[in-house]
């Protein structure tokens, strides 16, 4: 933007500062001494007519514009080179980052899923170890049920023996009620006329214990009969909870199958996690890539850097052409001054001048 109130008197006095110096009153320069004030536009535009006043030739005016235009041309030329190596560097750039990026997708992706089976690995190894505890709960409850169950048979058992030793005992005591029957009848049979009544009493005492002893063997016996058909229910239910516990048993053993499988599945989980790793490892490869694509596209901007250096320098050398020609340009200015004075200068003077 031009400075407001910025005249050409001020041009061209920053103008004769820079030339009393011994500088070249190159546009940035002329901006300079005044301030970085102005536009280079208008500063340019000030030192073309102050020049054209002070009736400078076109011709070194023509080379000097050719120059710059050469220079101008070969700054276009390496800034679109340049332009087109900063494209082409953003562009593999862009490539190698779409392709870690699809890389990166498809790795969490695969990611997800593993994550995903691995749950459902988890949840079924949880499951059957809660149905392996749940059965081998109730395997312990049907080991406690048959211990009872064994233990109630034994004592039936002992109860039983008891039944039959009380049993025999009745047995023989009937016996020996016989025999002393046997024997008091033919000691009836002898004294028969004289006890007579004491017999017929004694009789009745017998027969009556007799029953009573008869009666007490039926309930026995009835005892023992029950005793026996508990027993063998028992028998039963001891041969029912047997099968039960053998089922159990086998359902245990499917239980133990499913925790092998699922032991696999967790094998296969390994597996999944190692070759998770190795996409780890190709995607740490692909960044390792795009650092190498970094450092090649930094090289790029140090030799756009370069360019620009080189510009520079071509612009440096342009401003002192220019310093020479403007030189050039006043001695050529003197020199025209001093042959209107002597217009009768020789071949060698002319010479000279060119």
């Amino acid at each position: 933007m031009a400075r407001t109130g910025l005249y050409k008197s001020e041009v061209k006095k920053a103008r004769d500062s820079l030339l009393a110096l011994g500088r070249h009153p190159s546009v940035d320069a002329v901006r300079v001494e005044l301030g970085n004030t102005g536009s280079k536009t208008t500063i340019h535009k000030y030192l073309k007519e102050l020049e054209e006043e002070e009736g400078i030739g076109q011709q070194p005016r023509s080379i000097s514009a050719a120059l710059q235009e050469m220079v101008e041309r070969l700054a276009s030329q390496l800034q679109a080179e340049a332009d087109e190596r900063v494209s082409a560097a953003r562009e593999e750039v862009r490539a190698v980052t779409a392709r870690m990026e699809q890389a990166l997708a498809e790795a969490n992706a695969a990611n997800a899923e593993l994550s995903t089976r691995l749950d459902l690995a988890g949840k079924a190894l949880i499951a059957a170890r809660a149905a392996h505890e749940s059965s081998r709960e109730e395997c312990q409850q049907q080991a406690v049920a048959l211990r009872a169950l064994e233990v109630r048979t034994t004592a039936l058992q002992e109860r039983l023996e008891e039944n039959e030793q009380h049993r025999l005992s009745l047995e023989d005591k009937h016996q020996h009620a016989r025999a002393a029957l046997d024997h008091y009848r033919s000691a009836a049979k002898e004294q028969r006329e004289q006890d007579q009544r004491q017999h017929e009493q004694q009789l009745q005492t017998v027969q009556a214990e007799l029953r009573q002893l008869r009666q007490e063997l039926i309930v026995k016996q009835t005892e023992i009969t029950r005793v026996n058909q508990e027993g063998v229910r028992l028998v039963a239910d001891l041969s029912h909870a047997r099968q039960a516990l053998v089922e159990q048993q086998a359902l245990a053993d499917r239980r133990e199958q499913q925790l092998e499988s699922l032991q696999q599945v967790a094998a296969g989980k390994l597996v999944l996690e190692a070759q998770l790793a190795d996409r780890n490892a190709a995607l740490a490869s692909l960044q390792a890539s795009r650092a190498q694509t970094e450092e090649a596209l930094a090289g790029a901007r140090k030799q756009l850097q370069e360019t620009e250096i080189e510009l520079a320098a071509a612009r440096a050398r342009l401003e002192t052409h220019e310093a020479l020609t403007l030189a050039w340009r006043q001695q050529r200015n003197h020199e025209g001054e001093g042959d209107q004075q002597a217009p009768s200068s020789g071949p060698e003077d002319a010479c000279l001048n060119r």
